[in-house]
C-alpha cells in the first residue's frame, strides 16, 4: 500500500516508518519544515510539504493514498482548545476524503480513558464533539467506520517509553524527580498507567494497518503498573528516595500532569493480542530506565 503519515518523523512515527517499510508499504510523510522533510527523506519517505493547519493538502494527500495513519497532533498544551480544534479538522478532512473508499484510515488516540474498571478494546471513547478531549476525534472517526472507512483507533498507554529522545509523559516525570530530588507518587500509589516500548507500538500500528477491523481500537499496552512501581523505577535510575506527593502538592511537583499522574487508567490489550497477533518483546519501562534510557 501507499501510505500517508501525519508525525511519520515524530517519537513513534519513526519507529512505524520502518515497519511499514519492511513489510513492503511505500510512505509519504507530512513534513512542516525542510528539516523533517530531510529526516523523512533520510528515513526512506517520500516528504510532502505542509502542517495539520493546511486541510486542502491534507486532503489531497488522503484521496491518492491507500491509507491514511494519522499520528500527529499539535500537543500545544498552554491551548488545548485550539489544538482540540486543529485536530477536530484533521480528522474530519480525512474522513470526508477517504468516505466510500474501504480505505484504512488509523489515528492516534490513548487508553487514559477513565470507565472505573480495566479498559478494554471494546469500550467506546466517551470522548464526543468538537469540545472533548483530542476534539472527539476517535469518535468522529469511529462513526465513519459505517461509511465506507476502515477507521481504526490506535490507544497508546500513557507512557510510550523507549531510547532515543522521549519528550513523552515519563520523561516529565523523570524531570520532575530531578528537580525535586525525589521519585514522586500521588497519594498511596495505588492508581494503575499502562505502558509499552515505542518500538512494540510500532509493530502494533503496522498489524493494526493489516488487520484491524472497522470500527475497531487496537491497544498499545504491553504492562500496568502502578504510580509507586513506576516512581521507584524512576528513583532507583536516578538515585533519589521514592515519596508520597500530597493531594494539595501535585501540581508544584508535577506541574500540568499531576492529575493525569493521579488518575486510575488501567487498560487490557488482551483482544489486540488475539486479534492482531501482536506480541511485545521490546523492553518494559524499567529495563528502558534502567539502561539509561532516560538519564542521558
Amino acid at each position: 500500500m501507499n501510505v500517508f503519515m501525519t508525525g511519520a518523523s515524530g517519537w513513534i512515527g519513526s519507529a512505524v516508518v520502518p515497519e511499514l517499510l519492511t513489510a513492503g508499504h511505500s510512505v509519504r510523510g507530512l513534513a512542516r519544515s525542510e528539516r523533517s522533510a530531510a529526516a523523512l527523506r533520510a528515513a526512506g519517505v517520500e516528504p510532502v510539504a505542509g502542517d495539520l493547519d493546511q486541510l486542502d493538502v491534507l486532503r489531497t494527500a488522503a484521496e491518492a493514498a491507500d491509507a491514511v495513519i494519522h499520528l500527529a497532533n499539535k500537543h500545544d498544551w498552554s491551548d488545548l482548545a485550539a489544538t482540540n480544534r486543529a485536530e477536530r479538522a484533521a480528522v474530519q478532512t480525512f474522513c470526508d476524503a477517504l468516505e466510500g473508499s474501504g480505505k484504512p484510515f488509523l489515528l492516534a488516540s490513548g487508553t487514559a480513558i477513565p470507565v472505573g474498571r480495566t479498559l478494554t478494546e471494546l469500550d467506546a471513547n466517551p470522548a464526543s464533539g468538537p469540545e472533548a478531549p483530542r476534539g472527539g476525534t476517535e469518535a468522529l472517526a469511529i462513526e465513519y467506520a459505517t461509511r465506507g472507512v476502515r477507521s481504526v483507533a490506535l490507544r497508546f498507554a500513557p507512557s510510550v517509553h523507549g531510547a532515543g529522545g522521549d519528550h513523552g509523559f515519563l520523561a516529565l516525570l523523570v524531570q520532575a524527580a530531578r528537580d525535586h530530588g525525589a521519585a514522586g507518587y500521588v497519594g498511596d500509589g495505588s492508581n494503575r498507567w499502562t505502558a509499552v516500548n515505542r518500538l512494540d507500538a510500532a509493530g502494533m500500528v503496522a498489524l493494526a494497518l493489516e488487520k484491524a477491523t472497522p470500527g475497531s481500537a487496537a491497544h498499545a499496552a504491553a504492562e500496568v503498573l502502578t504510580t509507586r512501581q513506576i516512581a521507584e523505577a524512576i528513583g532507583a535510575t536516578l538515585g533519589v528516595p521514592t515519596v508520597p506527593v500530597a493531594p494539595e502538592a501535585v501540581a508544584e511537583h508535577f506541574g500540568w500532569l499531576g492529575p493525569i499522574f493521579a488518575m486510575d487508567l488501567p487498560a487490557s490489550a488482551d483482544l489486540t493480542r488475539e486479534r492482531l497477533g501482536w506480541v511485545p518483546t521490546h523492553p518494559t519501562l524499567a529495563e528502558d530506565l534502567a539502561a539509561g534510557a532516560y538519564t542521558s
